[in-house]
């Protein structure tokens, strides 16, 4: 089977340091210290012309005197000197490379050294690491390409962590002995190599269990989208720790869908299409890949819990509450079993106190932790205490909790409820027989939530999403009358039209501009009618006065008419009025990257005011649409409360789908796009409102 292409970076079976040296404490000695002295099996060559050998390795002077072609090349040097290294190495048959430095130069000339660098890597496909980076340790293969040294050694495992920031890097590679790596990348700026690629390469590791990453930006957002997707199709968790959440509604103000979708938006709805798992925090991301690199998935059911403390039993079920984790019901049989065990005063119930006295304990614990465990109600359990060194409870609790383990095959952690504590040793145990130890209680509760919803995560609607099957004519017709209309917006009457061609059900509704083509319209739709001004330049009508509503008879139409025409111009739109519902907001913003977003929120005037809307990147399933839904606390208004009949809930799905799906079709022509509201009623959905701005 033919190697991945990025093996020459990652898993080379020979590699250059050019830079090292015998000096010690220098970076170029401890680059060579740490591949000389990591285990790595391929063969090693120092390059430097000050030095006849180093760390017992012979040096040569230059890439073109070493006795053999290399597969990679880590070019420890200065910025001035980048470039000529970087030719001699492709010049010399190298395959990729690794550059630390940031590739800048004071006075450099036009295009900068850091797209020279880029240019002539990918015009030979040379694989390069950074630059601006801490480079990448291939901790199975033993290969610890880095400047930074740290003590110990990383622990081997599952997890493949890929960080666009050094410290980022080091925080989870240099630290603590619980999280177990099979590789560990520092990406830099990805001037060649990306993110993304580095994913790829993961995804074809058969060690990998999870991967983490500390994600700044996309640089190729259909490599990484495809990542995403294989990642799903092989059930891979990814977990990211994505930064630079900054908003960009102010400057895409032309529909309210602009004003609510910020920057972050766009990987919201990707993280969300693929099952990707979003974290907060480094010791959010911590907890959860520990989680998963245990490579214990949750089955069916909710979360145990056993405590050894009232007051921690209280504070985990507040934490649960607050993070929307539900505790399992556990049977009467398990209830019965653990009530044998509890000593007078205590209740069998989850999460459960089992502490009582300090009599047989250790028995007690075990007894009521194994029938918690094997509960069919329960998915994962979670002992939440403080574990320590050289401490009595610690020992017999973890005793306990490895044997469970030993007997289970669900997910079981060990929690920390304070983080200050020592306890190196007993980490350094229960890593190595996967048995995750997290710090706090939050971090744990947060991790395990994350492990369900990887779990509830449905991949079938990624892989196998796709638009519904419009007419070819109908998307040709839209295609070219929106093609060369960059930035325009359309007419509301256009975009109505636009709605109802691509399956979206609007009212009867007719463009005049003045009186008597106005009591044609009204008498052609049928009283009711709405009154809407088709002015230029007003998108958004309700702010500038400019829409009547419920105009029952031609003597109040007459008026209403001339009270928006006196101001606002005598262009509008006349429409039939649609039965009362429930009003919801459409919303599509075409993100640079990612293409269309779709928003479904509060519609009318509540959809900026009420801050709850649900996103996903088109096309959207029905399935997706109802989960979209199903967020929203309007979806109770829909379904029918407090003596309301339910709404047409199924119609409502249907314009998200077939909306999402014009989105998909028409993503090379339009830009933005609000419908708002659409009325959901007894017996349909309606369009009534529309904003289209094309690309």
């Amino acid at each position: 089977m033919p190697g991945h292409r990025l093996d020459p970076l990652l898993k080379p079976g020979s590699i250059a340091l050019v830079g090292a040296s015998a000096r010690e404490g220098s970076p170029g000695f401890q680059l060579a210290n740490m591949v000389v002295h990591s285990g790595y099996r391929g063969k090693v060559f120092p390059v430097n012309p000050g030095y006849a050998s180093i760390l017992g390795k012979p040096c040569y002077p230059d890439l073109k005197s070493l006795p053999q072609a290399v597969d990679h090349v880590v070019m420890a040097v200065s910025n001035a000197r980048l470039e000529a290294v970087l030719t001699e190495a492709i010049e010399q048959g190298a395959r990729a490379g690794t550059i630390y430095e940031n590739c800048y130069l004071e006075n450099d000339r036009e295009p900068p050294l850091k797209q020279r660098l880029a240019s002539r890597a990918r015009a030979s496909d040379f694989q390069l690491c950074g630059g601006n980076c801490m480079g990448f340790y291939n901790v199975c293969e033993e290969l610890y390409a880095g400047l930074y040294p740290f003590s110990g050694s990383v622990p081997q495992g599952g997890i493949s962590f890929i960080a666009q920031s050094g410290s980022a890097f080091a925080s989870l590679a240099h630290n603590g002995c619980r999280l177990r790596f099979n590789l560990c990348v520092s990406s830099g700026n990805e001037m060649v190599t990306t993110l993304a690629d580095y994913m790829s390469w993961s995804l074809e590791q058969d060690n990998t269990r999870v991967i983490g990453l500390f994600l700044e930006t996309v640089r190729d957002p259909e490599g990484f989208t495809a990542a995403l997707r294989t990642a799903a199709r092989k059930r891979i968790p990814v977990v990211v720790l994505k930064v630079g959440k900054s908003p960009l509604g102010e400057t895409l103000a032309n529909t309210h869908t602009g004003a609510i979708v910020g920057n972050h938006t766009a990987y919201q709805a990707l993280f969300r299409k693929y099952g990707v798992i979003e974290v907060n925090d480094l010791n959010e991301l911590a907890a959860t890949l520990m989680l998963f690199q245990a490579d214990r998935r949750a089955g069916p059911g909710k979360l145990a819990s056993i405590q050894e403390s009232g007051g921690f039993r209280e504070l985990v079920a507040d934490g649960a509450h607050e993070l929307g984790i539900e505790f399992a019901a556990i049977s009467r049989q398990t209830r019965e079993t653990i009530q044998e065990q509890l000593e007078p005063g205590l209740v069998a119930e989850n999460p459960l106190d089992a502490w009582g006295t300090n009599q047989n304990f250790e028995e007690r614990f075990y007894a009521c932790l194994s029938a918690l465990m094997k509960d069919e109600n329960v998915a994962a359990g979670m002992f939440f205490t403080n574990f320590k060194d050289d401490y009595y409870l610690t020992e017999a609790f973890y005793r306990n909790i490895e044997r469970v383990s030993r007997e289970t095959v669900k997910p079981l952690a060990m929690v920390n409820c304070y983080s200050d504590l020592v306890n190196l040793r007993l980490c350094r145990r229960s890593s190595a027989l996967g048995i995750p130890l997290l710090d706090g209680s939050r971090e744990a509760l947060l991790g395990v939530r994350h492990l369900f919803d990887f779990r509830d995560f449905i991949p079938e609607d990624a892989l196998t999403a796709s638009p519904p099957d419009f007419d070819e004519k109908t998307v040709a017709k839209w295609k070219t009358r929106l093609r060369g209309r960059a930035g325009e917006t359309l007419g509301e009457a256009e975009s109505m039209d636009l709605l109802r061609d691509f399956s979206i059900p609007v009212p009867d509704h007719a463009m005049i501009d003045n009186r008597d083509d106005l009591l044609k319209a009204a008498g052609e739709t049928g009283y009711p009618v709405a009154l809407k001004t088709a002015a230029t330049g007003i998108h958004h009508k309700t702010d500038h006065e400019g829409v009547a509503l419920d105009i029952a008879n031609e003597a109040d139409l007459v008026l209403r008419y001339r009270e928006i025409a006196d101001r606002l111009g005598p262009r509008v739109l006349v429409s039939r009025m649609v039965d009362r519902g429930t009003e919801v907001g459409l919303g599509m913003l075409n993100d640079e990257k990612f293409g269309p977003v779709i928003m479904v929120s509060a519609g009318g005037v509540f959809i900026e005011l009420l801050a709850d809307h649900a996103v996903a990147l088109a096309p959207v399933t029905r399935r997706e649409a109802d989960r979209m839904i199903a967020s929203l606390p309007l979806d109770t208004l829909i379904r029918g409360t407090r003596g309301r009949r339910p709404e047409d809930r199924s119609a409502l799905l249907d314009a998200i789908v077939a909306f999402s799906g014009m989105a998909d079709c028409l993503r090379d022509h339009i830009v933005e796009m609000d419908v708002n509201p659409v009325i959901v009623a007894r017996n349909g959905a309606v369009a009534v409102d529309a904003l289209v701005v094309a690309r």
